[in-house]
């Protein structure tokens, strides 16, 4: 083998174990990434979030109804409690939820009730404030958490607890990139579900 010959094998057997070495570390450094994210990771960051506001596209599938039921409107969520969804389209509603009361404005007229005595309301409404708010130990009362993905695309897959509640929501999914949360997805017991798609409002 000639000089020049000796040199290129060497090159090239260099560049070989330089590969392998990079080959190594690329999947060490996938695998650690993959250990780091967990449920408490997702929270963690959820909860640096310091406010969302966002648009919402809604579709509910109803078996009493032949078509499905189209909404939209904003979302407004201020820790540590207050969320606020407002229905624009197809008519204005808003829903506004702080500590245990929720007021319901719509054609000039105010409800409002108490969490604590509507199970079946504040079982949707805290999966989605709990997550918002990064709060894993509130969520974890009341449902079983179960995520899915990874940072790039994650999936929670929420179960409540309270036996009596199964009969009513079978499971809540939530899904998002990074601490962003994209969209909600109810199935209740009785076979209806709702998708509600949610992106973030530029600049806020």
């Amino acid at each position: 083998m000639t000089e020049t010959s000796s040199r290129r094998a060497s090159l090239v057997e260099h560049r070989a174990r330089v590969a392998a070495v990079l080959t190594v570390l690329s999947l060490w450094l996938s695998t650690a990434a993959a250990a780091d994210w967990n449920v408490a990771t997702l929270f963690e960051r959820l909860a640096r979030e310091p406010h969302a506001h966002a648009r919402f596209q809604e579709r509910k599938y109803l078996s009493l109804l032949t078509e499905p039921v189209d909404s939209s409107g904003e979302l407004l969520f201020t820790p540590p409690d207050r969320l606020e969804k407002r229905t624009t389209s197809p008519k204005a509603e808003t829903v506004t939820v702080e500590g245990t009361r929720v007021t319901l404005e719509r054609n000039g007229r105010k409800q409002t009730l108490d969490l604590r005595g509507n199970p079946a309301v504040a079982v949707l409404i805290e999966s989605i404030r709990g997550t918002l708010a990064g709060d894993l130990a509130a969520l974890s009362r009341e449902y079983s958490v179960q995520l899915e993905g990874d940072a790039s695309k994650w999936r929670l897959v929420l179960r409540p607890l309270d036996s009596s509640l199964t009969t009513l929501v079978q499971r809540i999914e939530i899904s998002g990139v990074e601490a962003q949360v994209q969209a909600v997805e109810i199935f209740q017991a009785d076979g209806d579900r709702s998708v509600m798609n949610i992106s973030a409002v530029p600049g806020r």
